[in-house]
């Protein structure tokens, strides 16, 4: 036994005080795992750990039901009041996606045309967000695929991110009957700009994560695709630093035609590998376990203050305007998402819906029946 064990063990309390909510318990598609906390040259360090938070549900792209959002609030507030806790690590299973938001089949299926139960889901989202921007540890994204809509938004709340290049970012608002009120019209205009916020949450279009590191949402990013035993670069995305015909900087933007196809080709024939990701988050884990945590947490809080002060002052009028839009926009665009296949789209006809809102046209079933996707209406 060290001399810092003699000292801990000679001084710590019998019974020390429990500052969880309630007892620790399972939610089906959210797994909590404690990690040995690992230092620089790989050594265990004793009695400290690294909770790993999982989003579990890999059918559905790790979106989120309301018992994982109940699940994921008690996870980050479990981590919080962990003393043996150095770092949360926050992620999904598997390597297609992070997280891809809620669960638009619970949306369409329950939540749609009915406001009053979407409100009562946004309180327990809202708390979602908070938890984890009011976590005391400090909070890494690992962002083993995709990150879209409310996942883009979660993963924005957190202190870093770590992604594996085969990742997308990106909003689904306009694009699927919503706005991206969630955290990210609070933290994009913070974190990447008023021009770029405006173009990821109107647009709706992903980007790369390579992107994402060059816009400053991301701290790092990694290979993820073997060839022939190797890393390589995400080959559908421009990875070098390159000026396009009107000097325009094209770093991580996607290719275009036979360029891009190509690339989708070459990963096709590669693995994926998350070893270097796991590596990365491992570094980032040992550069935090060498620190003061009373200071950590002190500095965690103040640096989230403009993230923390846009979230708390819009987050309640969020909550109020989406659950009203679930009786029109989101209740046709949620609606389209789950009921559209890969040969219909997941679309409604946006330019059919304009024009009949320009005639004066309420919203009634039959309008919304119309512009669901492989309707002969539509």
């Amino acid at each position: 036994m060290s001399e810092t064990d003699k000292v801990v063990n000679a001084t710590r309390p019998d019974s020390l005080v429990d500052h969880d909510l309630v007892p620790a318990a399972e939610t089906k598609g959210v797994d909590y795992q404690l990690r040995p906390a690992k230092r620089a040259d790989g050594s265990i360090a004793e009695q400290i750990f690294n909770a790993w938070i999982t989003i579990d549900n890999p059918a559905q792209y790790n979106s989120y039901t309301t018992e994982m959002v109940k699940g994921l609030i008690l996870a980050f507030r479990r981590a919080s009041a962990d003393r043996a806790v150095n770092a949360v690590v926050f992620t999904g299973t598997g390597d297609k996606a992070f997280c891809t938001g809620g669960n638009t089949k619970e949306y369409a299926e329950y939540y749609a045309g009915n406001p009053q139960e979407y409100r009562q889901y946004m309180r327990l989202f809202n708390d979602m967000v908070s938890a984890i921007l009011g976590c005391d540890k400090p909070v890494i994204c690992r962002v083993n695929g995709m990150r879209i809509g409310g996942g883009q938004e979660i993963g924005m709340a957190c202190d870093f991110s770590i992604a594996q290049d085969l990742a997308n970012f990106g909003q689904a608002g306009p694009k699927h009957g919503s706005a991206a009120i969630g955290g990210a019209t609070d933290f994009l205009p913070l974190m990447i700009g008023c021009e770029q916020a405006l173009v990821s949450g109107t647009l709706c279009e992903p980007f790369s994560a390579h992107k994402a590191y060059r816009l400053g949402i991301a701290m790092n990013v990694v290979p993820a695709l073997k060839i022939d035993g190797a890393f390589v670069a995400n080959p559908t995305v421009i990875t070098d630093t390159m000026l396009d015909d009107y000097g325009r900087i094209v770093h991580g933007e996607f290719k275009t035609g036979v360029a891009f196809k190509t690339g989708r080709d070459t990963i096709k024939k590669g693995e994926i590998d998350l070893t270097l990701l796991d590596e990365a988050v491992d570094t980032l884990t040992a550069k935090l376990l060498e620190t003061f945590p009373e200071c950590m947490t002190k500095s965690l809080e103040e640096l989230r203050k403009p993230k923390l002060q846009a979230w708390t002052q819009n987050k309640e009028n969020s909550r109020a305007w989406l659950a009203l839009n679930m009786m029109n926009e989101a209740r046709t665009g949620f609606r389209a998402f789950n009921e559209g296949t890969k040969e219909t789209g997941r679309e409604i006809n946006f330019v059919a819906l304009r024009q009949a809102l320009a005639q004066g046209t309420p919203w009634t079933p039959e309008l919304i029946d119309s512009l669901i996707p492989g309707d002969d209406a539509s």
